[in-house]
């Protein structure tokens, strides 16, 4: 499990499941502006876990910490083989596994931030991701 972020504040739990392996990291990428999702330079906080067995298959699991209440949308890819980025293959079609929070689909580009956005109260949020 990783942690990010600064200790006060609310706390986002996220976990991804439906990884293919335990083959490299998972990468998350935190956005609270709709203008920058979900481009790399544009996260506000971003952070890599180990892949674990779960209950239904491979999981990774991270924390961001010290957040305001409000909305937030995650966007995970699977780096299974570990040189840092997204691979994709001719016309940017992914070759590895992505997902973006509140279960947002994709179609010829990623989701809107406002497909994807979350709201984190005050006591903090638990979601799941799942990637294919």
């Amino acid at each position: 499990m990783v942690v990010a972020g600064p200790a006060s504040g609310a706390e986002l739990t996220v976990e991804v499941q439906g990884l293919r392996s335990n083959a490299g990291a998972v990468h998350f990428g935190l956005y609270d502006q709709p203008g920058a999702f979900p481009d790399y330079d544009g996260r506000i906080a971003g952070v890599q876990a180990g892949i674990e067995a779960g209950i239904k298959g491979w999981r990774a699991v991270t924390v961001f910490k010290g957040l305001k209440p409000g909305r937030y949308a995650l966007a995970v890819y699977h780096d299974e083989n570990a040189n840092g980025e997204f691979d994709q293959f001719i016309f940017g079609l992914p070759l590895e596994d992505y997902g973006f929070s509140n279960g947002a689909a994709v179609f010829f580009g990623p989701p809107s931030f406002e497909a994807a956005a979350v709201t984190v109260p005050a006591q903090g949020l638990r979601i799941t991701i799942r990637v294919d």
